[in-house]
């Protein structure tokens, strides 16, 4: 399975989904102009990944090692917090299927908003994210 590296742009995030390393990054800004067909590949990804590498591979080997979704917003419209939602439900899946995951979700020191955010998005898929804040 190939991974995801997206650079980013004024309008898009980069995303970083490593494979083997079962790390997934998204950051920066999201607000492309046609939102579904920015992030439509990322959830077939995100399908793919489930059924190529995670049902091959035992789940004793994230128990020390879990799979990572790193969440480093800047700034996301409406329209982009929906599929952002999205990436989370799909990892989610995968603690469901009984995999260890983890979520960090950074914001940037006084950033109550996104800090909020990030707090209603883990009460949205009832999971723990762990929330650092950046200077």
């Amino acid at each position: 399975m190939e991974p995801i590296n997206y650079e980013a742009t004024e309008y898009s995030p980069a995303i970083k989904f490593d494979p083997v390393n079962h790390k997934l990054e998204i950051s920066g800004y999201s607000r492309p102009e046609n939102v579904r067909t920015f992030y439509y590949p990322v959830l077939e990804w995100l399908e793919n990944y489930q059924k190529e590498i995670l049902e091959n591979t035992d789940k004793s080997e994230f128990e020390n090692n879990p799979i990572s979704l790193i969440l480093k917003m800047n700034y996301f419209n409406s329209s982009s917090a929906k599929f952002l939602l999205d990436v989370i439900v799909e990892v989610h899946k995968y603690y469901l299927d009984g995999y260890n995951i983890k979520i960090d979700w950074y914001y940037d020191e006084g950033d109550d908003d996104m800090l909020e955010t990030g707090e209603d998005l883990s009460d949205m898929v009832d999971f723990p994210f762990t929330f650092i804040e950046v200077s």
